[in-house]
């Protein structure tokens, strides 16, 4: 899924940029909170991963900001703050988990992971996604469709993943660049059918039924239909 990073340090931030795209994640990254909150109100994320010591606007202040405008996204707080009495304030500010420094990066994933969890209803325990006969095992990122194991390769699993998670939806060619891509996108690109046209070999390839389905002169859409 889609990740903005508020971070102003450029080692931590380099780090955690490079751990998500390895995690199969689309991340956008701004070093102050001014561009953090244009950026977060402006674009569609999942997860927001927020340092509170930021230049131009503080990371309290740009959670309190964000929450007026977007109810729903994922915040974490990530910070070198560890006195309870700040976590209690970054919490009552709107985030919705708190993350000292140092800190290791499969914690921040996990964190993430189960806010993604929440997001989509799947319940605090779930590492897995169904959908009709296919399976997505989020932990091991294993894919099986009627028992038969699938291999993915990142970008075909995050396409995949957002599939599943809005099963039954149109979803539109813009929305996939947004999530499976980061900011800088070409949106005159072909990418996306290119994208879906492997997957759709992998997923659909085997002779059962069809899940993924374009509709004309909108999207796609995932569902199970002959």
């Amino acid at each position: 899924m889609r990740v903005l990073l508020v971070e102003d340090d450029k080692k931590t931030a380099a780090f955690i940029v490079k751990g998500l795209k390895e995690a199969g994640y689309a991340v956008d990254h701004c070093s102050d909170g001014r561009n953090g909150f244009v950026t977060a109100t402006a674009h569609d994320y999942d997860v927001l991963v927020v340092d509170l010591m930021l230049p131009l606007m503080d990371g309290m202040s740009l959670i309190r900001s964000v929450r007026q405008v977007k109810k729903d996204v994922g915040i974490i707080i990530l910070s070198a703050k560890h006195s309870t009495e700040e976590k209690v304030k970054g919490l009552q500010c709107g985030a919705d988990d708190y993350l000292t420094k140092p800190f290791a990066f499969s914690e921040l994933n996990a964190r993430i992971m189960a806010l993604l969890r929440r997001k989509s209803n799947a319940g605090a325990e779930a590492t897995t996604l169904s959908f009709h006969d296919l399976e997505i095992h989020l932990l091991t990122r294993e894919v099986v469709r009627a028992g038969k194991r699938i291999e993915l390769l990142p970008k075909e699993f995050s396409l995949l993943e957002y599939f599943v998670r809005n099963a039954r939806r149109v979803v539109t060619r813009t929305m996939i660049l947004e999530h499976i891509w980061d900011i800088n996108f070409d949106p005159t690109t072909n990418i996306v059918d290119v994208l879906v046209c492997r997957l759709r070999e992998k997923i659909d390839g085997s002779g059962t039924e069809r899940l993924i389905h374009t509709v004309r002169g909108a999207g796609y859409v995932f569902k199970a239909e002959k």
